[in-house]
């Protein structure tokens, strides 16, 4: 039984790879495509950024349809239509499909991920919840972090379209798995949209959502822009920076299975410090970013760092509304998204105005408002103790 509850946790984690590779591996090549297609960078920057928006506005509503249908039907359902949208992305030389072809698989990536999320927590008893959920979470950062350097050495290594290939592979090989060795899971207890949707006029709900807002703007807003900071600020070469931007995918793995036994033994206490310590790590880098060495660790830090945040924030919106997972998975999707798109346009700002070093600050800014949000729902949960943390 153990060994089938861990092969269902690692077919979720693949199935998560998959669909995180599908929207961020085309990052790696963007230029390669814009040149294919015959348009701009900035025009094939839509390849991105409307798979993001379709998850944003997918996130509360489609999971909510599809929770009460048997999950492996659902999750096979979504990766036909992912891999589907990739081979048509393979063979298709219109940018407009190709676009519409990742876009419509976008609307059910909060789906797959979400159910992947919940399924991973109820196939293990609650105490070992954030464990298995975290065992998931790695097939996030290595979506994040292999897919951009695999689909970008086979592009220049190989071609464009065997590039292309890949995304469809991983989501052929987790469809086959998921046939052959994910048994059918009916929902054994449906839940109305009503008593789901009863949960956004929860205060608890709602100030889970900004602090996830903020920590995750904290975190993504920066990151975004970290190659640029350290080519400008640290003044690091070409080849150094791709080093330190693996090094911090590395280290998000690391920050995955550190967060399984933090968030099992003190839950409360790792969200509450959670805020504070990424606060003072910001703080120093600011003032060791022109040496080389030191922000290297800085980076190997708050790349583990990182990796327990996408797991402070999935366990601090779940925990609000543990009896509609599958929405409530769906809501830290939206969350996450929004967070770092206000981010990343906010430290946007900041560079545009004052300089890439004090952006910063403006995950310092996010990191108090995200705590003050987790201070205020800790004491309205001490007093009305209406949820379980």
């Amino acid at each position: 039984m153990k060994n089938s509850k861990g092969l269902l946790i690692f077919i979720l984690a693949v199935g998560v790879f998959g669909i995180l590779n599908t929207e961020m591996g085309v990052i790696g090549i963007l230029p390669d495509l814009a040149l294919y297609f015959d348009v701009s960078v900035s025009t094939a920057g839509w390849l991105v950024s409307g798979f993001a928006l379709a998850i944003a506005v997918a996130g509360p509503t489609l999971p909510l349809v599809f929770s009460g249908i048997n999950r492996k039907k659902v999750m096979l359902l979504v990766l036909v239509i992912f891999i589907i949208g990739n081979i048509i992305s393979v063979f298709t030389e219109s940018f407009t499909v190709a676009l519409i072809a990742r876009v419509i698989p976008a609307f059910f990536h909060p789906v797959y991920v979400s159910m992947a999320l919940s399924v991973a927590a109820a196939s293990v008893s609650p105490n070992e919840a954030p464990k298995a959920v975290s065992k998931v979470f790695i097939g996030v950062s290595a979506g994040m972090v292999l897919g951009v350097p695999v689909a970008s050495f086979l592009a220049n290594a190989v071609s464009l379209q065997v590039a292309m290939s890949f995304f469809a592979i991983v989501n052929i090989f987790t469809f086959i798995a998921t046939i052959l060795f994910v048994p059918s899971m009916p929902v054994r207890e449906k839940l109305s949209y009503g008593s789901q949707l009863k949960i956004l006029t929860k205060g608890i709900t709602w100030l889970s959502i900004l602090a996830v807002i903020f920590l995750n703007g904290a975190v993504f807003g920066i990151y975004s822009y970290l190659a640029e900071y350290l080519g400008v600020v640290t003044q690091m070469s070409a080849n150094v920076i791709s080093i330190m931007l693996f090094v911090y995918g590395a280290a998000n793995i690391i920050g995955n299975m550190i967060a399984g036994n933090l968030l099992t033994h003190s839950p409360t206490r790792t969200v509450i410090y959670y805020p504070v310590v990424l606060t003072v790590l910001y703080l120093v880098f600011f003032f060791v970013a022109e040496m080389a060495i030191p922000t290297a660790v800085i980076i190997l830090i708050w790349g583990i760092l990182g990796g327990i945040g996408g797991n402070v924030n999935q366990y601090w919106i779940m925990t609000s509304a543990p009896k509609a997972p599958d929405f409530a998975n769906g809501l830290f999707l939206t969350a996450t998204n929004l967070g770092t798109t206000i981010g990343t346009a906010i430290a946007g700002m900041v560079i545009a105005q004052i300089g890439t070093k004090y952006i910063l600050f403006v995950g310092v800014a996010a990191l108090i408002l995200g705590f003050i949000c987790v201070l205020l729902r800790n004491t309205i949960y001490s007093k009305s103790k209406s949820a379980s943390v």
